[in-house]
């Protein structure tokens, strides 16, 4: 029968088990050499076994000096700490020497027998809830000795213990193998699902659209392939061909001279100043054949461009405003409707700041989000920017939804651009940026494109959903299982 008893008791050790602490080295980081003895810390330490990618080491002296901390072979280690607080790990054999820190206590066990159950009931989720639950802070404090002295645990006879500790190997051994098909089995679908995407985008007559369809319940299941579709979606869509073209639709030439005569409208109100021409489009330039009734244009001259700044910090009154003042941080939506920041009227007429409408095109063109992606946004009120962002305001005010889609579908075209210092920061040229040479549909074609979109996206996010949801049924049921075990 079981019988439970306290583990750990004053003085340290009980029916062949000792508990003893770590501690850190005299001079601390600095004891610290090239090679010598491991000195073992709670980074090292997981429930799989010793990680020494990044292990430190201490000289045999000093290591002698701190001979009541030193660590042997078969002594399991506890992580008592931080974040990593109640991970645990069998010293493995080969380990000759080694040293532990105060983050860690060494549990040795005096009878062979008792070391793999003991092990397992550590990593046991009742044993994980008591650590957790016993805690004395979560800061340095962690896992007190004294307390871990306290800890109960049902302790059935040896056989028995032996028996547990073979069910259990036999039980992780089939766990691995369905992680190892499942692993298998998901890079499978990615592979597949990777394959179909690039030949749908390949060949637009083929016969992917079909294998997707019927495969779809397969192949959705993780949100990699959901992410892939989107971005096959919206590239599919400027490349002109999401919708089918419409031959009743005016070209995209009707579209650009209403640009242009909105343009010269607003440098002749003294709205804007006339913007400097932007070089004719070269054949070499043009990615693919555009679309029947598509043009090709540069991207500066479907709008005019404005910057950002940051109001001087000492002028508190420049701060705490009402006007919106968005920063890289903020791109994480579509649509900026509000920020984080705020600056004041007083901020605007007092520095470089500039007001931006609203349906302008938010940018962002410099800083290390550069390094693999590039956030665009649509405002939906009047904003300001810091210096890291860049708009553009379409002349032509019902082409902006399009645009955000033409940018988020080129986006590997637009990286592309980006410019990366030896320093490791990035930023985007506003020449080069605006320079860019984009296919223009005609408007009634932009329209059916932004709808089909929409109603993709809302699909793809319906996927995610089920996605989470069957992850939470499954963990759900997993729980439920293991409770009655």
């Amino acid at each position: 029968m079981l019988q439970k008893t306290a583990l750990f008791v004053k003085g340290g050790s009980y029916d062949g088990i000792k508990i003893g602490s770590g501690s850190t080295p005299r001079g601390g980081k600095s004891a610290y050499v090239t090679d010598g003895i491991p000195f073992l810390r709670s980074q090292n330490v997981w429930n799989d076994g010793l990680k020494l990618d990044d292990v430190a080491f201490i000289t045999s002296q000093i290591h002698k000096k701190m001979g009541a901390t030193a660590v042997f072979s078969g002594d399991i280690l506890l992580n008592i700490t931080g974040a990593s607080l109640g991970r645990a790990a069998i010293a493995p054999d080969d380990l000759k020497e080694a040293n532990v820190s105060q983050h860690v206590t060494i549990i040795r066990c005096l009878h062979d027998e008792l070391r793999t159950y003991l092990h397992y009931f550590l990593l046991s989720p009742h044993c994980q809830k008591i650590i957790w639950t016993r805690q004395v802070g979560m800061a340095r404090e962690g896992l007190s000795k004294k307390i871990l002295e306290q800890f109960e645990i049902p302790l059935p006879p040896l056989p028995e213990q032996h028996r547990i500790v073979a069910k259990i190997d036999r039980l992780m051994t089939r766990c691995d193998g369905l992680e190892k098909l499942r692993t298998e089995r998901e890079d499978k679908r990615l592979a597949v699902h990777a394959a179909a995407i690039q030949q749908l985008l390949d060949s637009p007559e083929g016969s992917a659209w079909n294998f997707i369809r019927k495969h779809f319940g397969e192949l959705y299941t993780v949100k990699e392939n959901v992410a892939e579709l989107r971005k096959a979606v919206l590239q599919l869509a400027v490349m002109g061909r999401l919708v089918p073209q419409d031959p009743n639709d005016p070209p995209a030439g009707e579209l650009l001279k209403a640009i242009e005569a909105e343009k010269q409208r607003l440098v002749k109100a003294d709205k804007i100043k006339k913007p400097k021409p932007l070089p004719p489009i070269k054949p070499e330039e043009v990615p693919y054949e555009p679309p029947k009734g598509w043009k090709w244009v540069r991207l500066g001259d479907l709008g005019y461009i404005l910057g950002g700044g940051t109001p001087s910090k000492s002028k508190h009154h420049y701060w705490n405003g009402h006007i919106p003042w968005v920063s890289p941080k903020d791109m994480k939506v579509d649509y900026i409707y509000d920020c984080q920041d705020h600056i004041s009227g007083e901020a605007v007429s007092g520095s470089s700041v500039r007001l931006i409408p609203e349906q302008a095109l938010l940018l962002v063109v410099r800083g290390m989000i550069l390094a693999h992606s590039f956030p665009t946004a649509i405002t939906k009120t009047v904003v300001t920017v810091n210096q890291d962002m860049k708009a553009l305001c379409p002349y032509f005010q019902d082409i902006q939804e399009f645009l955000l889609i033409l940018t988020k579908g080129r986006r590997r075209d637009f990286l592309g651009l980006v410019e990366r210092s030896t320093h490791g920061t990035c930023r985007l040229e506003t020449y080069r940026l605006f320079s860019i040479v984009v296919g223009l549909p005609p408007l009634p074609e932009q329209h059916r494109i932004v709808a089909k979109i929409d109603r993709l996206m809302a699909i793809c996010d319906t996927l995610e959903r089920q996605i989470d949801a069957a992850k939470a049924k499954r963990t759900e049921l997993l729980n439920a299982v293991t409770a009655r075990v």
